[in-house]
């Protein structure tokens, strides 16, 4: 069996490292060896990110799967219990764990015309009964109980409301929207939510969003012009994800994105416009334009590029780390930087292991604390695209061709730099140290920086160590890496282990003055710098609500008394607050 430890870590960005592509060099720092990883230029299937498909079925780059329930498939009576819900998401899902994909689903009640799935004993197309209210909010916390630890599901869409449940046709009241909105969040501390239009929907949490018809040349003003002012104003982008899917059935798709998912990822000029809107939103995921044809080699082309462009891309800038190892202390230090278009949005811990040099079985292996991987940002502040006004309900359409001249980032993907000590307990001997980035469900490899160096099962190798005798340093020249590409082993395990959500206090770069902070005795909770705050929930591990506040005028210090709440460990939700509390 391995052995397992702890460190103390830290995260700082530090000045742009030279890029020396394919080279690898060291140099003596004190009794730290650098070396800078090959570089590796092909896309990655890494998760929760990506081309995603509809429905569960195999794909080159896709580790995201959405999938549309029908109410009545889960719930057609009052009677039905939870664990029907169980039972068909089992089914629906089956052994996606093994190859590595994870699901984005929504519930829905309405397709199109007379396609409508209310439970048998509630009433077709109500959206607003008393009965609605109350079966709508049992579902809910049904769902959470399930979902929020399930480590199949990546993200959850709200749905509900309208055709296809995009909240139109009708949209949901504003009374439903807060009603079902905070439903969602109390029932889901640990996943993220979207819903559509979020800057004018469900506006009372810090919802992602799924845009149904990305990039379409029609509606770049109205939607994609508002996410971007959304982020701009808050940077929902780095708490909660941007997604949906394209649309090839209406309007001016033949402009932009193109007739269908082949010419968007094989015509230069309407890939050019994806990545651009991709890069300008911070997109995560895109659905539809998956169903491009996989025997084009233009379209391959295309899709490794857009692929590239989703979500995070991380590259191992260098790492330092002891070459010899005495008193069982390791140090291991490596600069990162994200040249993807959005964050990671878990909190997924990154492994430093010891390999034997023959079989490349793990001996023993460590995990950096303290080090979370979604403060690894991208770039800000992508070019907008050349607008041009209409006199029709567009208001503005881009350029075509998104702009004269090239775009780009305004503020640029910095560097990051991790640094940790480590206790090894190991025989004697010289051993390959290697980094990666593990699911917590099953602690396994799954998450891949974008380098050459690379084994098969989801190690990065970045040098030998030498314990207690011999030397370390450099990997040998003839060290054959394998192509990530080409590796089909990642998968998870299906335990207790769940994606913890990160924790945030706001936007990214926040200063002081908007930080919460808390302390409890006895009981009695006080939140220090809670100027706006509004309401105040205690959530258990489950989703459910145990306590809640509702707020006006709040002063700088409130004390609210919890002498009514069990004692356990339970989430402090705010805003977009989330911490851990325990109690007492």
């Amino acid at each position: 069996m391995p052995h397992h430890s702890q460190n103390e870590s830290r995260l700082f960005p530090v000045l742009p490292a030279v890029v020396l592509l394919m080279v690898i060099y060291a140099v003596a720092q004190s009794s730290m060896m650098e070396t800078i990883p090959a570089s590796y230029d092909k896309a990655l299937r890494n998760p929760l990110k990506g081309f995603t498909t509809r429905g569960i079925y195999n794909h080159g780059w896709a580790t995201l799967a959405h999938t549309y329930i029908k109410w009545n498939e889960i719930e057609n009576d009052e009677s039905d219990g939870i664990n029907k819900i169980r039972q068909v998401v089992d089914a629906k899902w089956k052994d996606v764990e093994k190859r590595n994909v994870k699901v984005i689903p929504r519930v829905y009640l309405h397709w199109s015309g007379d396609k409508t799935y209310w439970p048998a004993d509630m009433t077709s197309l109500d959206y607003t009964s008393e009965q609605f209210k109350q079966r709508a909010l049992r579902l809910i916390e049904r769902l959470g109980t399930v979902w929020n630890t399930d480590p199949r599901v990546a993200f959850v869409e709200l749905g509900i409301f309208g055709k296809w449940g995009e909240h139109h046709s009708p949209d949901p009241s504003e009374e439903m929207q807060l009603l079902i909105g905070n439903a969602f969040a109390s029932a889901f501390p640990g996943k993220l939510i979207s819903v559509r239009q979020m800057w004018q929907q469900f506006q009372a949490q810090p919802f992602g969003e799924y845009w149904d018809s990305w990039a379409h040349f029609d509606q770049m003003w109205n939607d994609g012009n508002n996410i971007a002012l959304l982020n701009k104003s808050d940077s929902r982008y780095v708490t909660n994800y941007i997604g949906g899917e394209a649309a090839y059935n209406w309007g001016s798709s033949n402009i932009q994105p193109g007739a269908n998912p082949t010419e968007s990822v094989a015509d230069s000029t309407h890939r050019d416009f994806i990545i651009n809107t991709i890069r300008w939103l911070h997109c995560t995921q895109l659905r539809w334009i998956d169903d491009y044809d996989t025997s084009n080699l233009e379209a391959q082309a295309g899709a490794n590029l857009i692929q590239q462009a989703f979500g995070y891309r991380y590259i191992l800038e260098k790492v330092a780390f002891s070459p010899t190892v005495s008193n069982d202390t390791l140090q291991v230090a490596f600069n990162v930087k994200n040249l993807g278009s959005a964050p990671f949005y878990y909190d997924w811990p990154v492994e430093v292991s010891l390999l034997d040099s023959s079989t490349r079985a793990v001996v023993w292996k460590g995990t950096f604390s303290g080090v979370d991987i979604g403060d690894w940002l991208p770039g800000d502040n992508w070019t907008a695209p050349e607008w041009t006004a209409t006199s029709n309900w567009r208001n503005f359409i881009p350029k075509v061709n998104w702009m004269n001249g090239t775009p780009g980032w305004a503020s640029p993907p910095q560097s990051y730099r991790e640094s940790g000590t480590f206790k090894v307990t190991a025989p004697t001997g010289r051993y390959i140290l290697a980094l990666a980035v593990l699911d917590p469900a099953g602690m396994l490899p799954s998450l891949r920086f974008a380098t050459g160096n690379y084994f098969h099962g989801g190690r990065h190798p970045i040098g030998i160590v030498a314990i207690n005798n011999g030397q370390g340093g450099l990997l040998s020249s003839n060290i054959v890496f394998d192509d990530p590409a080409t590796d089909t082993s990642l998968h998870y395990v299906l335990d207790e282990s769940t994606n913890v959500k990160r924790l945030w206090f706001g936007p990214a770069n926040h200063n002081a003055a908007n930080v919460l902070h808390f302390s409890v005795h006895n009981k009695r909770l006080t939140l220090r710098n809670s100027v706006n705050m509004q309401v105040v929930q205690i959530v258990d591990p489950l989703g459910r609500v145990v306590f809640a506040a509702r707020l006006k005028n709040s002063p700088k210090e409130i004390k609210l008394d919890l002498s009514t709440v069990p004692d356990g460990m339970y989430f402090l939700r705010y805003g977009k607050t989330a911490v851990k509390l325990l109690l007492p």
